[in-house]
């Protein structure tokens, strides 16, 4: 394992199989909008076709610093991991139930950003960690700096308004709310915890692997355990939370413990509906783009089947 000046640094996943039988029934439990268990909705949030696999291996590959891989999972475990768990002697699987003492009655979750908001506690976590959803992967080899720079997190992104200070921005939320759209934003969410934190404005992340300090979650949940608990209470999302990267990253900022970078180093898929010679021209541009560090294929579940189907190749040659 490659360290730099002493500094151990752990990789964190979170995943679920959406599809599984069991977990569909323990869903369901506590739904009660059932829309959400249709093929469509439980797509979109907790469908997955194997992603995880490729996710660990390009952390294997591109980021042989990092220590353990733990995987937080409701009482499941990746197929890739049950074939070959020899081979994968990093990966930790680590419950809900590890991450949620003392507020077991939260349980179960469905709730990424109530799950977020504990990873702090998975035990055994080192002090630095990089957190990345299953669909990150890592496009070329990065070194402990792309991360952390001396102790110091590399935060990616850039200062933004907030929605409700701009004006084209106010008025499309009304009719939002008009509409009674329950999709509760990635970006309004970022802005919620800057706005805990009293600033005037945002720094908005994309969807790169996050380098986040344990202890900056311990010192401040000790002092605000109702904002904690605010976050982990709901089951499935909701308005009121906020991104807990997003207040970890604006903690460092105001406190003057971060590195600021407006490079993404990113390629990021969100949708597949463009023919399949474009995303194949996108893939082998990022491989060239020595600037490319990173790639996000969100929602992979949703690509057409010939496209998948050249895109899980892809992957599988490019983990191997």
């Amino acid at each position: 394992m490659e360290e730099s000046k002493g500094i151990v640094i752990d990789a964190v996943i979170t995943w679920v199989d959406g599809n599984d039988p069991l977990h569909k029934a323990k869903m369901r439990r506590y739904l009660d909008d059932k829309i959400i268990l249709s093929p469509k909705g439980i797509n979109l949030r907790y469908g997955q076709i194997g992603e995880i696999e490729f996710c660990v291996k390009s952390i294997l590959k591109y980021a042989t610093f990092i220590r353990h891989i733990y995987i937080v999972t409701d009482n499941q475990t990746p197929q890739f991991l049950k074939k070959n768990s020899s081979l994968y002697s990093k990966v930790k699987i680590i419950d809900h139930k590890d991450i949620f003492k003392n507020h077991e009655n939260f349980l179960p979750t469905f709730n990424s950003r109530s799950i977020e908001t504990r990873l702090y506690k998975i035990p055994g976590l080192s002090e630095r960690f990089i957190y990345f959803n299953d669909d990150f992967f890592l496009l070329k080899k990065t070194k402990v700096e792309d991360f952390f720079i001396g102790d110091l997190p590399v935060l990616r992104g850039s200062w933004l308004r907030f929605d409700s200070d701009v004006l084209y921005k106010k008025i499309k939320n009304i009719f939002k709310k008009q509409k009674k759209e329950k999709r509760v934003g990635h970006k309004i969410a970022q802005q919620k915890a800057a706005q805990i934190l009293g600033l005037k404005k945002y720094f908005k992340f994309h969807h790169t692997p996050q380098p986040l300090i344990k202890s900056t979650f311990e010192n401040f949940y000790k002092d605000n355990q109702s904002l904690e608990v605010l976050n982990i209470k709901p089951r499935f999302r909701s308005d009121s939370q906020y991104i807990a990267q997003s207040l970890a990253n604006h903690l460092e900022i105001k406190n003057k413990t971060s590195i600021k970078k407006n490079n993404y180093n990113l390629v990021y898929f969100q949708s597949y509906k463009k023919p399949l010679f474009f995303i194949k021209n996108k893939i082998k541009r990022a491989e060239k783009n020595q600037n490319k560090l990173f790639l996000c294929m969100q929602s992979l579940d949703q690509c057409p089947s010939e496209k998948l189907i050249y895109i899980k190749n892809w992957l599988q040659n490019k983990y191997e």
